[in-house]
């Protein structure tokens, strides 16, 4: 036996049948109706800004139906003038009728401009609001969301808040203003017909429940497989070469044809589904006007009305019955923005990065280097996990400093922490400055290092472009030395246009040692104390390896080098090793050091 408490939430989800206006009414009873006004309390905050526009944008809505309507009435009169014979004030009316619907085209296209204009506006606001609070959201708790995730979030739910945000709110006051004047109208010539034409409004109501859960399943089902199909179609586009290098051509273009014919049957589907819509709705709707013909007839054959009068009712009776079919619909798209921008909100309150206004106190001090200290450090992902234990780390000015050990052991995650991208949770890490001036690591320390994480992080452009990444206005001069010193210019000045030439997405034209290499030279250019090369020099030989570090430690003797490695090979370059190993970080002494790198 179903609880009568359940019984009630699924009657009031499906109030007069709509499962839209029920799951309204739903979270108007149980407390989450709040929620959904927050929602959109914020989705108006963005258009605020906007508010005469919007308020211009019904006023030419308001019109339109205004001169709709007197078009219509216009239409009566010329054609009862033109049965009755009465052609005196023909002109006239057929001059009303005329200049009404050309202004009611009109005000149709202004609107469409003003909405289409305020949205893009919206759109770009939302957008770079949000753009903003990622770049500066928390590590940790970005990474909680897919980059999938966040880029659905960032577009689709975006342009569906962006889209509702300034004619949603319009649209209701249009349309039931449009609603009432054409009742109106109707019920002035005839109170049975206005009746009539209301009875249509039941009908949508009570078939809305089954088209929208069914629209609602296939919609889902559409996106999903979209997303899958474009996930894989990326992902073969991703890995062109490993798929070239392995012959698996044909069998990726197997997968994608299956994948298409799943997608076509979905969209073959979705399509007879629209078909069988239309039709159960057409005939409905004729239902409807066949019962307003059919009155209209009887009043016609018994003189109470004239054939302009029959026509004004018919035309209007559908009116009324779309004009109420589209006020229903708005009730989806009022929770679809609801939801959308909730999932924006959560983006937007994601914890904020650490600034510390006292990191400023190390700019005057960056010519003389920084130590790069941790003491006492313990960091976990998750609570009760700790991926490093009591760490101590020290790198001065001039030094060359190593992290080795097996992969997955926390090497990248010291390089997080003296980054400031996510904090200890007992210890410290700090720059110290030659004065004694010491300032936790948090966004702003950041300044401080040049950083060459692991991959090809070359961008499509030419080389100077990416070299000017960090440093907008630095000469070619000091592009070239930064080049030489990173044993670069060599291959880049036989290129036929050199440093200008260009390279494609993920540096397709250039080898992984070469696109290695512009990285470097790109953190060179940036010229900050510390230098931070995550796996940075994997794919260089072990004479180029060591050549790069000794030109930038020569050029630059205050410079911090702080390098991550699998293979040790330039150990002997460096002034302290760390093994980090099982969460513990330990100092070699020399011969350790000596031993590791013969064993390499």
């Amino acid at each position: 036996m179903v609880p009568i408490t359940e019984s009630k939430n699924k009657a009031e989800r499906t109030l007069f049948g709509s499962a839209a206006l029920g799951t309204l009414f739903h979270k108007w009873r149980d407390g989450t109706f709040r929620e959904l006004l927050e929602d959109w309390r914020w989705i108006l905050g963005f258009t605020r800004q906007y508010k005469w526009a919007v308020a211009c944008y019904i006023l030419l809505g308001v019109l339109s139906a205004s001169f709709g309507l007197v078009s219509a009435v216009a239409s009566k009169y010329t054609i009862d003038i033109i049965t009755g014979y009465q052609t005196s004030k023909l002109s006239l009316v057929v001059l009303i009728m005329v200049a009404s619907a050309l202004v009611g085209i009109l005000l149709r296209c202004l609107t469409s401009r003003v909405s289409t204009k305020i949205s893009l506006h919206v759109n770009n606001d939302i957008q770079a609001s949000i753009f903003d609070k990622v770049l500066d959201a928390d590590w940790l708790a970005l990474s909680k969301y897919p980059s999938g995730d966040v880029l659905n979030r960032f577009n689709s739910d975006v342009n569906t808040v962006a889209g509702n945000a300034i004619s949603w709110l319009p649209n209701v006051v249009i349309g039931v203003y449009t609603f009432a004047a054409t009742f109106c109208v109707i019920l002035y010539y005839n109170v049975v017909m206005a009746l009539i034409a209301l009875a249509s409004a039941p009908f949508l109501i009570l078939s809305s429940r089954y088209f929208l859960r069914r629209m609602r399943r296939h919609n889902e089902k559409m996106k999903e497989m979209g997303s899958t199909l474009m996930a894989y179609e990326t992902e073969a586009f991703s890995n062109l070469d490993t798929i070239k290098s392995f012959g698996l051509m044909d069998q990726y273009g197997r997968g994608l044809r299956s994948l298409q014919a799943r997608w076509k049957k979905l969209s073959l589907d979705y399509n007879l589904f629209t078909i069988q819509t239309d039709a159960a709705l057409s005939l409905l709707g004729s239902l409807v006007q066949f019962a307003a013909f059919g009155y209209c007839l009887y009043l016609l054959w018994t003189h109470q009305i004239a054939y302009g009068t029959m026509t004004l009712f018919l035309t209007q009776s559908t009116k009324l019955s779309s004009t109420f079919s589209n006020l229903v619909n708005l009730v989806p798209s009022f929770l679809n923005s609801a939801v959308s921008a909730r999932r924006i909100r959560e983006l937007v309150q994601l914890e904020k990065e650490p600034h510390d206004p006292d990191s400023g106190l190390l700019d005057p001090l960056a010519e003389q280097g920084f130590q790069v200290k941790l003491d006492s450090l313990t960091f976990a992902y998750q609570p009760g996990e700790p991926v490093i234990r009591k760490a101590d780390f020290l790198a001065k000015p001039g030094e060359i400093v190593a992290l080795v050990g097996p992969s997955g052991e926390g090497k990248t995650t010291l390089i997080r922490l003296i980054l400031g991208l996510v904090r200890p949770g007992e210890g410290r890490a700090y720059l110290r400055g030659a004065d004694g001036t010491e300032v936790a690591m948090n966004a702003e320390t950041r300044r401080q290092f040049s950083y060459v994480p692991q991959g090809n992080t070359v961008l499509a452009g030419t080389i100077a472009d990416n070299l000017r990444l960090v440093k907008e206005d630095a000469t070619d001069q000091e592009l070239e030395e930064a080049l030489k010193l990173a044993c670069a210019w060599e291959f880049v000045s036989q290129l036929p246009q050199g440093m200008h030439s260009p390279v494609g997405e993920r540096g397709r034209g250039l080898s992984e040692g070469q696109a290695q290499r512009i990285a470097i030279a790109r953190a060179i250019v940036k010229d900050a104390p510390v230098l931070l090369l995550d796996e940075a020099t994997s794919a260089l030989d072990v004479a180029t390896e060591r050549q790069v570090l000794r030109n930038i430690i020569r050029s630059r003797p205050n410079k911090t080098c702080i390098v991550t490695t699998h293979r040790p090979s330039v150990l002997g370059l460096c002034q302290r090793v760390y093994r980090v190993s099982q969460g513990r970080v330990l100092e070699l002494d020399q011969a350790e050091a000596a031993r590791l790198a013969m064993d390499f």
